[in-house]
């Protein structure tokens, strides 16, 4: 697989196709060349997986301060001109 096809397998994995990529990807799947349509599939799975894996890590608490950050870098701000 070349690095195109790679990035289109990700992009079905992240479910981001549009009518270019749906006729790539159909290509690929078409093809005679049994080889590349199972590295292809292989690589849809294999990107899913890693991102179900992402998805389900623990997340990280935010530091106690960013609220208290965050708020007063929204309160140093202009106010919205009413038009």
């Amino acid at each position: 697989m070349n690095e195109a096809q790679i990035d289109l397998a990700h992009t079905v994995a992240l479910g981001l196709i549009d009518d270019e990529d749906h006729h790539a990807i159909q290509t690929i799947i078409d093809t005679e060349d049994s080889i590349l349509c199972t590295q292809f599939l292989r690589q849809v799975r294999d990107t899913r997986e890693a991102l179900a894996q992402l998805a389900s890590a623990t997340p990280t608490p935010p530091p106690p301060s960013l609220r208290e950050r965050l708020l007063a870098a929204l309160d140093a701000e202009d106010p919205p001109v009413a038009s």
